[in-house]
């Protein structure tokens, strides 16, 4: 297992790992870690959604538009199933995420249901160890540089930074400026318009929430719309060499 300075070391802009990134087509067997193939992979797609069938259709049109990772939170209904069954279909080079995990007990649920990382927009207490004990990834919510340094302290391999929005670019950058050993994960307001400022303040990989779908074609069952709008996150990223 690469160790957590190294990977640290290793995700920042102009990084090795930020050139192998290939709008969502590295080859991640060859990464040891989670934390490098999610700072490889640049955009995690979060689904926030109100119904399953929409989380499902959704899902499949991410995997098409070539998302290497999905993190499906918990305010999803039926979202340990999903995530359970996003795990069965899906080979190991592709990575699952529980979002807004919140306690030990859900972490636990989500962990068996095949996670390979779970995500909170706080720090929860012994998620870090759980994680890593079980040779996952935990990834734990701070936005002040007290919170960011918890969260790392609490064995988290990435720290969401969540309300990303509240701060904007400006505030990730100060963090990353005192933290440089400390990959971050902004969240919140994360958009096809401001993505590049976050990756030019210091993010290691970046989550983006219900922006990544295009809504009214989810809706309307317009897959095509919604696969295409989904790419031109990708496409961002590699375009712009983020």
């Amino acid at each position: 297992m690469v160790s957590r300075q190294r990977v640290a070391q290793s995700v920042g802009p102009g990084s090795p790992l930020t050139g192998t990134w290939g709008g969502g087509f590295c080859n991640l067997n060859n990464m040891n870690s989670t934390t490098e193939k999610l700072s490889a992979l640049r955009v995690i797609p979060v689904l926030r959604l109100t119904t399953r069938a929409g989380a499902e259709s959704a899902i499949d049109c991410l995997i098409e538009a070539g998302f290497r990772t999905v993190e499906l939170t918990l305010t999803t209904p039926g979202a340990i199933e999903l995530i359970a069954a996003l795990r069965r279909r899906t080979g190991t080079d592709f990575l699952v995420g529980a979002g807004t995990v919140l306690d030990l007990d859900t972490a636990k649920a989500c962990l068996e249901a095949g996670a390979d990382y779970l995500v909170s927009p706080c720090l929860v207490a012994g998620m870090g160890k759980l994680a890593n004990d079980a040779g996952r990834t935990a990834l734990l919510g701070g936005f002040t540089p007290t919170e960011v340094l918890a969260a790392w302290r609490e064995g988290a391999a990435i720290v969401k930074v969540f309300p990303a929005a509240t701060g904007g670019p400006a505030h990730l950058a100060a963090l990353h400026a005192i933290y440089p050993q400390i990959p971050l994960c902004p969240t919140g307001g994360v958009s096809a318009a401001n993505l590049l400022d976050y990756f030019k303040a210091g993010a290691a990989v970046v989550g983006v929430g219900n922006n990544v779908i295009d809504q009214k074609a989810l809706t309307e069952g317009n897959r095509a719309q919604v696969i295409s709008h989904a790419q031109s996150f990708l496409e961002l990223a590699k375009r712009n060499g983020a």
